[in-house]
This record gives structure tokens, sequence and C-alpha cells, in this order.
């Protein structure tokens, strides 16, 4: 049976699935994050059945290890199949249980045995794991020509690029912090043990403490290590270790290498300095219209081996136009939102 095709009490047994509720890592974590964004109908049921098991999830006094867990519930899903010919005529002699199958009960009795565990671990002192996936998930977008730093919870900093989004819980699992990003953002990770994920397509970024930018595009994805280390999984399966002023690019056909970096030009943005380092004409507007969130729109036919080297540092659009002018004989024209530039 397919995961798509599961009620609660599938979920309930699922040695998988069991597995990421209470012991999430970077593979199952990314899984289960993926196939639920992808299957939005049963969230809901993901939801109740990882509020089941984490309620029993408590210290070893609690009386109850996961074999005697996942041992009672099968116990009862195999007598379901065992007498599913008696059950088939009882739900003749019997509407009651034309409504409610044996494996319904099943889950109905589980899960109120599981809350019962709960309400003895309150009475008696027993540790137990309160955090759900009901967590409240936080997302901030930027728009062209807006930047922003976020502080979460655990001390982590995070500078986010213009024209980026990222998503993360408003309160970390116990063992895992993971976050969610789409376009660029420079990352000083607190240190307090648990690792910390950055998913970025179908690749994860996995660290404890460090400085790293991050930058994702139409070509691919970049990751520069500022200081401390990080492990980088591809989609197929690959793992790249980073030590600090190593990049690491991946292409988006999936080929990858490693090289240095200038950390101006990568990581510079945060501080507001706007770098060109021999860019293409292409690369220079891009990154223009990036920053302050403008169109530009190109007369005349720009020499493919056209190139510009410059740095601005919380300069104004006119002022970089100005200075993109002077050097390389363009032409500008500033209306609003709108830049257009000539060729002579």
């Amino acid at each position: 049976m397919k995961f798509k095709d599961y009620d609660i009490e599938h979920f309930l047994t699922d040695e998988f699935f069991i597995q990421w509720v209470k012991n999430p890592d970077e593979n199952n974590q990314h899984f289960w994050e993926k196939w639920i964004s992808e299957h939005p109908e049963k969230r809901q049921v993901v939801q109740k059945a990882a509020s089941v098991i984490r309620s029993i999830q408590a210290e070893q006094n609690s009386g109850i290890s996961d074999s005697m867990y996942v041992d009672m519930f099968e116990n009862i899903i195999q007598a379901d199949e065992w007498n599913r010919d008696q059950t088939y005529k009882t739900n003749i002699s019997n509407p009651w249980f034309s409504i409610f199958s044996i494996r319904k009960i099943a889950a109905t009795v589980v899960i109120g045995f599981c809350m019962w565990i709960s309400y003895e671990g309150m009475i008696k002192g027993i540790k137990i794991e309160s955090e759900t996936l009901e967590t409240m998930v936080v997302s901030k977008a930027n728009p062209a020509g807006k930047k922003s730093i976020l502080l979460l919870a655990d001390g982590t900093k995070i500078h986010l690029n213009a024209a980026s989004k990222i998503s993360y819980p408003e309160v970390f699992a116990d063992n895992l912090r993971s976050v969610k990003l789409e376009g660029e953002a420079y990352f000083e990770v607190a240190k307090d043990g648990r690792p910390f994920i950055v998913s970025v397509g179908d690749n994860a970024i996995n660290v404890l403490g460090t400085s790293f930018n991050v930058k994702e595009n139409g070509d691919g994805l970049a990751v520069a290590l500022v200081e401390g280390k990080v492990r980088v999984n591809d989609k197929r399966g690959n793992q790249v270790l980073l030590d600090p002023n190593e990049m690491l690019v991946i292409r988006k056909d999936g080929k990858f290498y490693k090289s240095g970096f200038d950390q101006m030009e990568i990581a510079g943005w945060k501080e507001m300095y706007l770098v060109f380092n021999k860019s293409s004409f292409e690369e220079t507007t891009s990154k223009i219209e990036e920053w302050y969130g403008v169109e530009i729109e190109v007369k005349g036919k720009i020499s493919k081996d056209w190139v510009y080297s410059g740095q601005y540092k919380g300069e104004t659009l006119e002022n970089v136009l100005r200075g993109i002018s002077h050097t390389s004989g363009l032409k500008y024209e500033l209306t609003g939102k709108k830049v257009k530039i000539t060729k002579p």
C-alpha cells in the first residue's frame, strides 16, 4: 500500500513514519516534508498520527516501549485480518459494526490508550513530549529591492536577500532545526548541539554551528562556507564536505564542483555592498534588477565580451548607473522603477 492510501491506523504502525516523528534526521525529515507538501489532503491525518505517537514518547519509566506500542497495534490489526469473514457476518446482523470496522476500533483503542498514558504521565511527573506537527510555520518573503534580517529562537541569525523566501517552524524540535530556502540567504547558525538543516529544492545542507552563504537561482545552487563545517547532500545521494573558504556549486544538470571564492563578492550583500567582479552584461543587469527592484530595458546590441567591475556600498541606483555609464559608455534613462539602457 502506498502512503497516499494510508489512514491513521496505517501511519501508527509504519516504522519509517514512527522513526521520523520520534527521531527525525536529514533524510526522513526531507522525505516527509516533501511528501506532505505534495499530498496536502493527508496533512490532517499525518498530524493526528504524529500527535498520538508523540504523546507516548516519554522517559523510560513511562512503562511503554516502541516495540510494545507497535506489537499491540499490529496484533489488533492482524486480528482484524484473521476475523474478516466473521466481521462480515456480524456486519449483516449488527448495523453498528457496519459503520465501525474492527480496524477503526483498533485505532480508537490505541488513541484512547495513548491519551491515558499521557494523563498518567502528567499525574506521576513523567516528562511527556508535547510538540506536534501542528507547530506554526513562519514564512518570510522579500520582494526584489528589499533585504531583511531574521533572528530565530535558537539564536541563529539569517540575512535574507531580495527576491528570496524562507520558512521555518516557530519552535524547533528537540533534536533538529530545519528551514526551507528559496533564493539567497546568509546564515550565522548558533551552536546548541542540534543539527541545523537548510533545505533548498532537492538539496540539504547540514551544519551544527557555522557561517555560510546559500544562493539558488535558475542555474543551480552555490554554497559558500565562511567558517565552521557543512555537509551538502544532493538529490542523487552525493555528500560533499566543505571547509572554510570553499564554495560548492551544483549545476542544474546535477554536476558539481568545489572552488575558492571572494567573500566580499559572495557575501558582501548582507553588509549592503553591491559588488561586480568582471560581471557580464546579463549578470550586471540581473543583479541591479534584484537589488533595486527595477525593470531594465536594453536598446542596441551589447558585445558578448562586455564585462564590468565595481563596488558600491549603500549607493543609490542613480549613482550605480552613472558609474557603469562612465566606464562602459552606455547611456541610461531612469523613470520610476524602469531603466532604459542604450548602446550608442
